[in-house]
């Protein structure tokens, strides 16, 4: 299957139209039920794993990323970021988005293996749009009921908009759910390889960073080490089978049933909460985001 490339600029008239019918995601459509839900956040070490894998995306986070030296905020950089582009309107997030295109645009160089690379690369800037899409279709189904086809339908249609609000061309989107989920498929079985970023994601959820240096040691310890457990049980464990074999991951039987227990806890404590608090983190990193923004 042949992958995305930068199509040919539109003609004038034909870049007026399209422009007409970029929109942000509007309160009570799937994306914005579905996309912040709780859940969610224990893919994130799953997602950026899959982001970092992509060698473009891996070269550029480490040659100009502080991911290592300040984990929690660039978490929180980044969370607040995905945020506005759902939750924070046209404005702001047409806004963000052309910012994090002005930041990314200097990023460049030469990856390990000699290969130039620039992080505004078509292909690579596709495929962190897609692990945004397939992350929260993945939490839902591992630690909740999951969407219906026609949920997933209107999800990835939403998804298309918000790929779209990021600067992605529409001729580079898959233009259905089945088709997303082969070129997805593809990027995972052809493109994605280990690096020296893979090794940093995996390095720091093993032992996670203190989120404030002012926590004690003694209190810090024994919550990292859970914190590192099941980060790393629910990040292999959700990888995709072949990716997670060249990865050199390993994967038991006996892990597969921990993090079925795992999910299934996971479901039962989040029945209990109703689906509009699910969003709650989610709705309040945007107004953060747009009060930092005023």
């Amino acid at each position: 299957m042949s992958r995305p490339s930068d199509p040919p600029a539109a003609p004038p008239a034909e870049r007026a139209e399209n422009s007409a019918r970029i929109r942000a995601p509007r309160r009570g459509e799937v994306v914005w039920r579905r996309f912040g839900d709780i859940r969610g956040t224990l893919m994130a070490p799953q997602l950026l794993l899959l982001q970092v894998a992509h060698p473009v995306v891996g070269a550029g986070v480490a040659d100009h990323s502080n991911f290592r030296a300040e984990p929690w905020p660039r978490l929180i950089r980044t969370l607040l970021s995905l945020t506005t582009v759902v939750y924070g309107g046209q404005e702001a997030a047409t806004a963000e988005a052309r910012r994090l295109r002005r930041m990314h645009a200097g990023m460049k160089g030469t990856d390990a293996a000699g290969r130039p690379y620039r992080a505004l690369d078509p292909e690579a800037y596709h495929w962190v749009h897609a692990t945004l899409v397939k992350g929260p279709v993945d939490a839902l189904t591992v630690f909740g009921r999951g969407m219906s086809e026609g949920e997933l339908e209107e999800y990835y249609r939403g998804m298309r908009d918000v790929g779209r609000v990021w600067g992605l061309k529409e001729r580079q989107l898959p233009p259905d759910w089945p088709s997303f989920l082969a070129y997805y498929d593809d990027m995972v079985t052809h493109r994605l390889e280990y690096n020296a970023s893979v090794r940093d994601v995996l390095a720091e959820l093993a032992h996670p960073a203190k989120p404030f240096n002012r926590l004690p040691d003694p209190l810090w310890t024994p919550v990292a080490r859970l914190v590192a457990h099941y980060a790393l049980l629910v990040t292999v464990g959700t990888l995709p089978p072949v990716l997670r074999e060249r990865l050199h991951l390993s994967w038991s039987p006996r892990q597969e049933r921990a993090l079925r227990r795992f999910a299934r806890a996971v479901r039962v404590l989040t029945a209990l909460v109703p689906p509009p608090l699910r969003l709650t983190l989610a709705l309040v990193l945007a107004r953060r985001a747009a009060g930092r923004s005023t």
